[in-house]
């Protein structure tokens, strides 16, 4: 139970990749972390790329990046919709200046893009999105796992085991 006390954000958005967002959830409860799904409204229900619902916690408007310990961005099609609302933008720069661990897998790379916190950077995501990694000023690793500074970044599904440990290793450490 490393992770008791800690509180960490999801975020999501209709066709999130699920196994990208469910595996870290799990596996950071499983520690005795406190996840919350953040959605554009609260209580309303997502569906994942292979139809699994989800259902939001809390709005956008409610992040706050002082009352949590972590950030995770699944990946599949979420990931584009995602980076178009302010609110999550915002919170992905305030987490990153805090030094607080950001978990992102797949095409969850587009968010931390648009956030414009890849500059200097060394990651990893999907292959599928290497060039708008390294236009955004990222180093990109063909690696299962990533970890730079609080970014912790991996490929896709087959590499969520070692993701999913080196996010829950970054947030008991932090």
């Amino acid at each position: 139970m490393r992770l008791e006390g800690k509180r960490i954000i999801c975020l999501i958005d209709e066709e999130f990749e699920d196994l990208e967002l469910w595996y870290p959830i799990y596996r950071a409860r499983e520690e005795g972390a406190v996840v919350l799904l953040a959605g554009a409204a609260s209580g309303k229900t997502y569906h994942g790329k292979y139809g699994v619902p989800a259902v939001s916690d809390i709005s956008f408007d409610e992040m706050d990046a002082a009352a949590c310990d972590g950030l995770l961005v699944p990946g599949g099609w979420a990931p584009d919709k995602l980076r178009r609302y302010p609110q999550v933008l915002k919170l992905v720069r305030e987490m990153d200046a805090s030094a607080k661990p950001i978990g992102q897998i797949c095409h969850a790379g587009w968010v931390l893009i648009s956030a414009k916190i890849l500059a200097g950077r060394t990651v990893t995501s999907t292959p599928g999105i290497r060039d708008d990694m390294e236009n955004a000023g990222a180093v990109w690793l063909d690696e299962p796992v990533v970890v730079d500074g609080n970014l912790i970044s991996s490929r896709r599904p087959p590499d969520l085991p070692p993701y999913a440990k080196a996010f829950c290793d970054a947030v008991a450490g932090s």
